[in-house]
């Protein structure tokens, strides 16, 4: 049986990413939801922050928490 992958990215999951902090995960989303015209509750998904940031998809995945 697979593990299923998250959809969802968290600012924990940007922090990771880019190795800075938590607190600069939450711009990057804010940024990343502004642009895409979601609303503050939505999430972002990670293939929206990979298209954003055209980083490849398979490159984060393994980055997840």
């Amino acid at each position: 049986m697979e593990l299923q992958k998250r959809i969802v990215i968290y600012p924990k999951d940007v922090a990771l990413i880019t190795g800075r902090n938590e607190r600069y995960g939450r711009k990057v989303l804010t940024k990343v939801r502004a642009h895409l015209g979601k609303d503050n509750f939505q999430p972002i998904t990670v293939k929206e922050y990979c298209e954003f940031f055209k980083i490849r998809i398979d490159e984060v995945e393994p980055m997840l928490l």
